[in-house]
This record gives structure tokens, sequence and C-alpha cells, in this order.
């Protein structure tokens, strides 16, 4: 058997740093904070795992009052995210605008030679990584990885459709990955968000996705779709039944099954070229009060996410070593611009 490994993630959750600052009674000097309406960017389409991880905190600020300016979420979509990195990263000068960042920081401007990399915009902090989980849907005969790996291996190149969101992205690094281990080729049916790539898989157009756990839950506790393994070297944590017998924490590993790929996503925050410290500071401040709310607490559960968070030197950190694996992955798998 080929074997494939991809890993792309911390050794360790890390808990966000607490950066509100205190300042003496004496001096009366206003931290900024937002004086018009927040634009909350997502280089992805709608019903993603990034889409509905900014509309989640946009509620939640909303529900709390955590800013007197309310929080606007922006699909851009357009070239892989592309647009919507060049527009935050032309847009220095103006701290009204975040954006939610995947893996695409990495992948997008590798595959399309965009002039940009994630050290023009200014971190902000990491909220959680993401999982990927291989499903299929629930009336097919493939009761687990081995099974499906079984059948792709026995089946003609280009036989089993993979639909994933973009192309020479997350999605398809790992179908590049899971070819390697079972030595054919699979057809990748690219579409523009998670949600719809659910959709499909829902409607029997394709054989498989590896969907965030966020992007296929509902269709999973709706008894539509089945989950196979987890790309992780670890199962998930979270115990309670997300269906009338299964629970996140009892789907296997996909190492389990003899696939050895392991793949995490960054769900991150980033703000525009040369935020001052006192901006970045408020984002974080807020990104701490919406991680604090019980709302984030379901949707991590409901999600299944690694709830890996940083800010500051660790983030860099970690984001200078992501940029490493990712080139190495995009080499690897032919995806890089020519």
């Amino acid at each position: 058997m080929n074997r494939s490994r991809i890993v792309v993630r911390t050794a360790a959750a890390l808990a966000a740093a607490c950066i509100a600052t205190v300042l003496p009674a004496h001096r009366a000097v206003a931290a900024w904070e937002p004086s018009k309406p927040v634009e909350l960017i997502v280089p992805a389409g709608t019903g993603g795992g990034a889409d509905q991880m900014a509309r989640l905190i946009q509620g939640i600020v909303s529900k709390h009052a955590l800013m007197a300016q309310p929080l606007v979420v922006i699909n851009k979509s357009g070239g892989a995210g592309g647009e919507a990195f060049l527009d935050v990263k032309s847009s220095a000068g103006n701290p009204h605008k975040i954006v939610i960042t995947l893996s695409n920081l990495f992948t997008t401007p590798l595959a399309t030679g965009i002039p940009f990399n994630w050290r023009d915009l200014t971190p902000v902090g990491m909220l959680a990584l993401d999982e990927f989980v291989l499903w299929v849907n629930a009336e097919s005969t493939y009761q687990s990885a081995a099974d499906y790996i079984a059948a792709v291996k026995a089946g003609d190149d280009k036989a089993f459709k993979m639909a994933g969101t973009g192309s020479k992205q997350e999605d398809q690094i790992i179908t590049v990955a899971v070819e390697k281990v079972t030595g054919k080729k699979l057809t990748y049916v690219p579409y523009k968000g998670g949600g719809e790539v659910a959709t499909q898989l829902v409607g029997k157009h394709v054989d498989s996705t590896v969907n965030n756990p966020i992007e296929a839950v509902a269709h999973w506790r709706g008894g539509k779709l089945r989950p196979l393994c987890v790309f992780d070297g670890q199962r998930m944590p979270y115990t309670a039944k997300m269906t009338e017998t299964q629970a996140w924490a009892d789907i296997p590993t996909c190492r389990e099954a003899g696939v050895d790929v392991e793949y995490l996503m960054l769900r991150g925050i980033f703000t525009v070229p040369g935020a001052a410290p006192d901006v970045v500071a408020f984002y974080q401040g807020l990104l701490e009060k919406v991680r604090a709310t019980p709302e984030w607490a379901e949707f991590m559960e409901k999600g299944a996410f690694n709830q890996s968070a940083m800010t500051g030197a660790d983030f860099s950190a970690w984001l200078e070593k992501a940029e490493v694996n990712h080139q190495q992955l995009m080499r690897d798998a032919g995806f890089l611009a020519k």
C-alpha cells in the first residue's frame, strides 16, 4: 500500500492571549474603537465553514453588544479567495476591515501567482483549527474508510468523483493524498463553497467529499450523509451524540483505516496592512469576548473544531511554519503556479 502523510497542525492548543489594556485612572486616553461599520470579508462562498463562522461572529457581536458599530459580512470568493485578499491588502489605512482566513491564505497565491502573501496583512489571531472528514452518501455501501479505499483501488482511474471547495486548495490537496494511498486517480469536482459540496453529495452527484464537520453536520444528523474517517492524528474529543448512535468522537481517524493522511485548516482573523497596535488590540479583545460566549462553545462542539487559539508572536510563528508546509504540499501535488 502506498502511504502519504500530510501534517499541518500545532503541537497543542494554546489559549489566546488576553490583550485588553488597563489604563491608569489619571490617563484619560481613549483606546481605538471603530467609528463606522466594520467589514468582515470572507474569501469563500456562502454556506461553507468560513462563511458560517463569520456569520456566527456577526451574530454574537450583535446579540451581546460587543461593539458599538455593526459588523457586516461580505463574501468575496473570486479567484479562490484572491479577490478578498487583494481587497484587504489594498485597504491600508482603513482599520474598519478584517478578513477571516482559511488555508487559501497560503494555497491561493501559490496556485495562482497573485501578488499576495500573508505578511501583506496584519495578523490578529487564530480562532481555531478545522478538521476534515471523508464523507459519503448514507445510502452508499461504504460503511468504513477501508470499504471506500478498497472500492477505489478496485475501480478504474477517475471512476470515483470527489467534490471539494475550489481548485488547488485544501480539499484537492487531500484528494491528491488519497490518490497516492489508493494508486488511482479520482475525478475532482470543484464547487464554490462547502455548503454546495455537501448538497452535491446528498444528491448523489458525486461519490465522496472531504468537507469540514460544520459543512456537513446538518446532513449527517438528517441521515443523508455518513462520515467514514477524520484526517487527523487523533479522534475528535466531542462525545455528545450528534445522531442517535454517533458522536464526533466515534468517527475513527483515517490512519486507523490505513489512510495515513492528516490535514488541519486555519480559521484566523487578519486586518489591513500596517494596522496600529491599538487597532489590533481592539480586534483581539473583541474576539476574546466572542470566544467566551456560550454560542461560540456550542458552535465549536457542533463543528468539532480543534480549539487551538493564539495571537502575537506565537501566531506569526505558526503562520511561518504553515506557509513552508503548504509550499511543500503544493509542490508535491503539482499545484504551484508556473
